[in-house]
């Protein structure tokens, strides 16, 4: 994100508005915007939150170069005058951001309704961040989701990513092994994701490379010969007992001090071709040698071929993962919650759909997490301009018929945590490593049923009483507003 200027990776929108907001003479007005997401990705009940790394290299290094006012100096409307006039791009010229935003770390479980960052400050700043914001963390907490629950499948076994070459483009497929990484994987295939960001690197060979050859044995001696520590071999090329059995072969002919790492399988009854090759390994006394399996992957069929009793120890999932098979994007939102009015007081505001899942939630909103030593029972959305109490009731975002109430003195802590103050980033971005870790033990908070594929408990996250109030008051005065117009 440094080697080039970013600025314009935005909605053309955005701009119009900002350039609305100037014009206005309110492009300094305080606001509070969210983002968060309604529908739960893969039917499931929570997402992995990730990207927030990556937001922050695009704010530090937000800057409209000469390039890019250049070329919004040329855009016309269709008056066929410019879009936008000179002041508003001497402007640009000089912009930087100067918003508070807080924000989940990187691997929290976060739910529907629930902000995942909080930006404050003014209007036009927070309106130009909205299209990156989404772009960059609305598609890492997918792929880290996907990872997570393909994760959960595995059950505690080594998943390595796998998807570079069916991934959506370069910057997809790096975010993709980044995110994978965060949501449990343990490597990637994909090189420069491993020297960009310091993740694992793993590979057998290609098809291609025993084809080259005229004999298979002959493919796995030359490979084995090329590569004496990195010495796993694709087996299913032509035949996978016949292929597991040169590759035993091979190994054996090496002596003590060859490392004979896996055989991959990438065709076939995994589950049964496993069971087979399992036992031919343990038989040639070759018992830490690895099955690693491939083709098309996902949770469910990791799930099924365990089931099965399949013996396979490394799991190599590609597209599935990298394209997020089963959902093609979060559904993630930024929407304006509050401002300041003209005497400086805090006004809520509140977005209305006839979908009621649309309506958003108004204020200036964070999220508490209570907790006993079993694990985390439940999240309350409250919004921070009113004081909360000891024990408060939550009613459901979109059923108020379901309530919780917090009784006793349970611990607690809230999600949303200071990034940048002014512009100027205060936090203390994590390695890669430390995030994945913090993500692992987030999950083993949570009852397992929370994480099951089909038919998931339901975590309960709900809105403070007074908060749901304010939220039905609203609701009901746009509503007479409304309703005394159509008269």
């Amino acid at each position: 994100m440094r080697d080039f200027s970013l600025a314009l990776h935005t909605d053309l929108y955005q701009l119009t508005m900002a350039y609305g907001y100037f014009k206005e003479g309110i492009a300094d007005k305080e606001t509070v915007f969210h983002h968060f997401f309604r529908k739960k990705p893969f039917g499931g009940e929570y997402a992995i939150v990730c990207g927030l790394d990556n937001l922050i290299d695009f704010i530090q290094n937000f800057r409209f170069s000469t390039s890019d006012l250049d070329y919004l100096k040329s855009l016309k409307g269709s008056n066929d005058l410019p879009l936008f006039d000179d002041p508003f791009l001497e402007y640009l010229a000089n912009f930087s951001f100067t918003l508070d935003i807080d924000a989940a770390p990187e691997g929290t479980v976060i739910f529907p309704y629930e902000p995942i960052i909080r930006v404050q400050g003014s209007l036009l700043q927070a309106q130009l961040l909205e299209s990156a914001l989404l772009n960059i963390v609305n598609f890492q907490t997918l792929i880290a989701t996907k990872a997570s629950r393909i994760l959960v499948a595995a059950e505690g076994q080594e998943v390595v990513e796998f998807g570079m070459r069916r991934a959506q483009g370069i910057d997809g497929a790096l975010s993709a092994s980044r995110a994978s990484f965060v949501g449990g994987c343990s490597a990637t295939s994909n090189v420069l994701a491993g020297k960009k960001f310091g993740i694992p690197v793993k590979g057998t060979h290609a098809h291609s490379w025993v084809m080259s050859f005229s004999d298979e044995q002959q493919a796995f001696e030359s490979f084995a010969h090329i590569m004496p520590g990195n010495a796993t071999f694709l087996v299913d090329t032509y035949d996978s007992i016949q292929g597991t059995k040169k590759a035993i072969a091979v190994a054996k002919s090496k002596g003590a001090d060859f490392k004979f790492l896996a055989v991959r399988l990438d065709s076939g009854d995994l589950a049964q071709l496993s069971i087979e090759i399992r036992k031919l390994l343990d038989q040639a006394g070759f018992l830490k040698t690895k099955i690693m399996a491939s083709n098309e992957l996902d949770e469910f069929i990791i799930r099924d071929l365990k089931h099965q009793g399949a013996k396979i120890d490394v799991w190599c999932v590609g597209t599935s993962l990298s394209t997020a098979k089963g959902q093609s994007a979060l559904d993630g939102v930024y929407k304006l919650s509050a401002y300041k009015d003209e005497k400086g007081q805090w006004q809520q505001t509140i977005k209305i759909s006839e979908q009621l899942i649309k309506t958003t939630n108004p204020g200036n909103l964070e999220v508490r997490r209570y907790y006993t030593d079993q694990g985390y029972i439940a999240d309350m959305i409250y919004d921070r301009m009113n004081p909360t109490v000891e024990a408060p009731t939550l009613i459901h975002p979109i059923d108020s018929t379901k309530k919780k109430k917090i009784l006793g003195k349970i611990s607690h802590h809230d999600l949303l945590i200071p990034i940048f103050k002014e512009g100027n980033c205060i936090y203390y971005r994590p390695k890669l490593k430390q995030i994945q870790d913090h993500m692992k033990r987030e999950m083993e908070k949570f009852h397992p049923s929370v994480m099951r594929f089909l038919y998931p408990n339901p975590f309960f996250v709900g809105l403070e009483s007074s908060l749901y109030e304010t939220k039905i008051a609203l609701m009901e005065r746009i509503k007479n507003e409304k309703s005394s117009i159509n008269c």
